[in-house]
């Protein structure tokens, strides 16, 4: 069950353990071994990822405690001036939108949320991986979470590959072979997840660009964009199952790794 906003929960620990993991990986491992702390390149590589993933964990702790945006108490529609913006209609009989459960009316673009059991103004979506509800207040933070989260994963990935194709000189190597195999792991866990969030910042870039939400998206994509969106879907999934295979792992442990972050 998905706990209250502004709550710790499965996925909040989830999200932090991977921040946690992908910077000990790209700062104690990847850069020691292509580059070296001792150096400058190698300190100035560390000195930078280290201010990105606290600018990560900033932005990914604002998106979990700020407030979406809650409907004015006592909210009413101004329904005799016919040029108001601040009152919508249903597409379905005409009425003002009114929200049963709170008992109030709607602003537009103003949803219901059955986990936050409220109503968020200009809704975007629930995202259970901050436990909190994206809308009017925390949609900027939000975005720039995921901008920095994109960065720091393909920064890190360059890392993890210059680490691995790095050649160690021979009376290192023995030393070097368990860091190796611990970096080859992280590169394949966010390699995915890398993905997964430059779709995600591709996807808001583009709502942004036609002042539409998720939800609004969504609601008005045709069935054609449907099946796009499912093939595509499957297609990934089937990525994922050929890349955690040719690394060894079973499909079942990779995915579950995959869904843990």
């Amino acid at each position: 069950m998905a706990g209250r906003p502004g709550y710790l929960t499965l996925p909040i620990f989830s999200a932090l353990a991977a921040i946690g993991y992908v910077y000990y990986t790209a700062v104690f491992l990847a850069v020691p071994r292509w580059l070296g702390l001792a150096t400058a390149a190698g300190v100035a590589n560390a000195a930078a990822f280290t201010a990105l993933a606290a600018a990560c964990l900033a932005t990914y702790a604002v998106a979990v405690r700020r407030d979406p945006g809650r409907v004015p108490p006592g909210f009413v529609p101004d329904v005799e001036d016919a040029e108001s913006t601040v009152h919508e209609i249903k597409r379905k009989g005409g009425d003002l939108r009114y929200c049963q459960k709170c008992c109030h009316y709607k602003p537009p673009r103003a949803h219901h949320c059955r986990v936050c059991k409220r109503c968020v103004l200009k809704m975007d979506h629930h995202c259970i991986w901050i436990n909190n509800c994206v809308g009017h207040e925390n949609y900027k933070i939000f975005l720039v979470f995921v901008l920095y989260a994109v960065v720091a994963s393909f920064y890190a990935l360059i890392l993890i590959i210059g680490s691995v194709l790095h050649s160690v000189p021979k009376d290192e190597q023995s030393g070097s072979d368990s860091s190796r195999s611990s970096i080859i792991i992280c590169g394949v866990i966010l390699s995915p997840l890398a993905l997964a969030l430059a779709v995600l910042l591709g996807w808001h870039i583009y709502l942004i660009l036609q002042n539409k939400t998720t939800i609004e998206g969504l609601e008005r994509c045709g069935w054609q964009k449907r099946v796009e969106i499912s093939i595509i879907i499957h297609m990934t999934l089937v990525s994922m199952r050929i890349l955690f295979q040719f690394w060894g792992l079973t499909y079942s442990a990779g995915f579950a790794l995959y869904r843990i972050l």
